[in-house]
């Protein structure tokens, strides 16, 4: 197996075509490479790879993540679009693992967020986790702000002092999630 990240202008249809199918988000299905490239610009791929090359896992960073708390912004990588082509096969942790080694080389401020029903998986993948923290993350629809579907953060890699920060969410502290037009 083998690991390698790609930038989203590198993608080869076929890998986008395969990438949409794995993710499964339906109005993305007729989405054309052009504007999957264009989409996620801010983004790289990081893929667990097979002998022949297929896919087994990947992890899209995007790097157009900030979050405002307490009056300050601050900004993030963040691990979305993870995926493995198959459950309980080791593929997913593996991907991990070579991520988490990269994040570190880079020295890469990264997190995530996760539903509860997966902290086991991350937990074993020796992951930090923010119980409970992710659904403090409001996020702007237009005409007002939600709390984020998520349960938890993930700490791939953050420093004491934003650990310490996101840790400090309440309903009394929210963070905001930032987008940019």
């Amino acid at each position: 197996m083998k690991y390698q990240i790609k930038q989203a202008n590198e993608l080869t249809e076929k890998e986008i075509e395969h990438i949409l199918q794995l993710w499964e988000v339906s109005e993305w299905n007729t989405m054309k490479p052009d504007y999957f490239r264009s989409l996620f610009k801010d983004s790289e791929f990081h893929f667990l790879l097979g002998t022949t090359e297929e896919i087994l896992a990947i992890i899209r960073v995007n790097f157009d993540f900030t979050l405002k708390i307490e009056r300050e912004e601050y900004t993030f990588a963040e691990v979305v679009g993870f995926v493995a082509t198959h459950r309980k096969k080791g593929y997913g942790s593996e991907l991990i693992q070579h991520f988490m080694e990269n994040v570190r080389k880079r020295n890469m401020e990264t997190i995530g967020f996760c539903h509860s029903e997966l902290r086991s998986f991350y937990e074993k993948c020796e992951i930090e986790i923010l119980y409970d923290k992710a659904e403090l993350i409001k996020e702007n629809t237009g005409s007002e702000w939600i709390n984020s579907d998520d349960d938890d953060i993930l700490i791939f890699k953050v420093s004491d002092e934003k650990k310490k920060l996101l840790n400090q969410l309440s309903t009394e502290n929210n963070a905001y999630l930032i987008t940019k037009e």
